[in-house]
């Protein structure tokens, strides 16, 4: 990677609303169908927030693509079977709400199928609503199958690579529904990136830009459950509607990978018998949201118990845990999560001083090599602009620092003393 993808990268570029209305009002996405550098979709898309989509070209050598998929084009129910047979699996009905989404059961990967194949036979309708088997971590469950490889555009992963080094979860999932099943309105979790690949199968995707979702709330500052909905023109449950730019439509078909940015609302249908791979993603351009969002999650639990500020010592504290409960993440983890980014970083920058960058975790020497020491050297300016950020935070400063595992002034020094002690030798980074 040349350092002039990273120049003047500092922060994540802003793209006023006037262009996001141009944007939408042209209903273009670019359609990658060539060779494309990480440069170049870094600039173009990941800085901008700007989605796309990649071609079948993509996905032609993955295994999933031949081992899952008939010759028709359809789910091979008999593969797939052989693969999973018992498994548990995350099934949704999609026409039943809970709050703002379809509530959920685990079943045996096989009675999915064997309801699947009811479905299709029945004319795609059945009793027991629409079922969609979704969020389900089929990599975390089989690591040996190894049926699709990341693309390379979307390795710049902190979410996965700091959950893969806890050990406990991961944000990689499989999706298997019939056509006709869909997944409501909303922005993905921690306003992260995320990329889908059609397996087989066609959806269509309704997105609308950040901010765009302000003018859906109801009367009470809800997001609306389903955005195709005849409700959304009662101007008295939803007095704004009227103002968000209509929905950029996209439909993906078998084999095309969406690129979905950060903070983008969406609703998404399968429009066939449909199987896609979905990662949730974070990396140093979108960092700022997600720091952004989590304390618009802390404003909104503080003000929903705010009557109880002055009766309880441990107030502050008390909105953490609601936090964590209802987005995942509290500050105390957030601090975490930056303290891993930064140290897996600065140990491969370092390797690269050594001579021998193979020395450090070959798992994430693979990406962070293929990367190279300008794009690490970026991510470290923007866990050090975070780091900032958290230390002039009033709710930061009130956290117990004895409990957390980054100490944000350490971990800021030792940031500033790796990228210039590795400056003049491999990186030549300017700010």
């Amino acid at each position: 990677m040349d350092r002039e993808a990273y120049r003047n990268c500092s922060s994540l570029v802003k793209i006023p609303r006037q262009t996001y209305e141009q944007f939408w009002s042209s209903h273009f996405v670019d359609y990658i169908d060539k060779e494309l550098s990480y440069s170049k979709f870094f600039k173009k898309y990941l800085l901008p927030n700007h989605p796309c989509m990649f071609s079948r070209r993509f996905t032609e050598e993955w295994k999933c693509r031949r081992q899952w998929v008939t010759e028709e084009g359809k789910p091979n129910f008999q593969k797939l079977l052989q693969e999973f047979d018992e498994t548990p699996v995350p099934v949704a009905n999609c026409n039943a709400k809970e709050y703002n989404a379809n509530p959920k059961q685990v079943m045996p990967f096989k009675e999915f199928i064997h309801y699947w194949k009811e479905y299709i036979q029945n004319g795609h309708s059945s009793p027991k609503g629409c079922l969609y088997l979704k969020d389900w971590h089929m990599s975390r469950d089989f690591p040996e199958h190894n049926v699709y490889t990341t693309p390379v555009f979307f390795s710049s992963d902190w979410l996965n690579e700091y959950w893969d080094t806890l050990e406990v979860d991961d944000y990689r999932f499989v999706y298997m529904g019939p056509k006709g099943s869909w997944t409501p309105f909303h922005a993905d979790v921690f306003r992260s990136y995320s990329w889908s690949a059609n397996i087989c199968g066609r959806k269509k995707w309704l997105l609308y830009p950040p901010g765009q979702e302000d003018f859906l709330r109801d009367t009470h500052g809800n997001l609306p459950y389903d955005i195709t909905s005849a409700e959304l023109r009662d101007r008295g449950l939803f007095p704004h509607s009227e103002e968000a730019c209509q929905p950029l439509e996209i439909i993906q078909e078998a084999g095309e990978i969406i690129f979905v940015p950060s903070g983008w609302h969406h609703q998404v249908y399968n429009l066939e018998d449909t199987i896609s791979i979905n990662h949730n993603w974070l990396n140093g351009c979108n960092i700022d949201i997600m720091w952004q969002f989590l304390q618009n999650e802390l404003s909104s639990v503080q003000k929903e118990i705010d009557e109880w500020r002055n009766t309880m010592d441990s107030w502050h504290q008390h909105c953490q845990v609601i936090m964590k409960a209802c987005s995942g993440i509290d500050y105390g983890e957030f601090a975490s999560f930056l303290k891993i980014i930064a140290d897996n970083r600065m140990a491969f920058l370092n390797a690269c001083s050594s001579g021998d960058p193979s020395e450090y975790s070959r798992h994430l020497s693979e990406t962070l090599t293929t990367l190279g020491p300008y794009h690490a050297a970026f991510d470290l300016q923007r866990v050090a602009h975070i780091i900032e950020c958290l230390l002039c935070n009033e709710d930061f400063k009130r956290l117990d620092h004895s409990t957390l595992t980054l100490q944000p002034e350490t971990m800021l020094q030792q940031i500033r003393d790796t990228i210039q002690s590795t400056r003049g030798q491999h990186l030549l980074y300017q700010e």
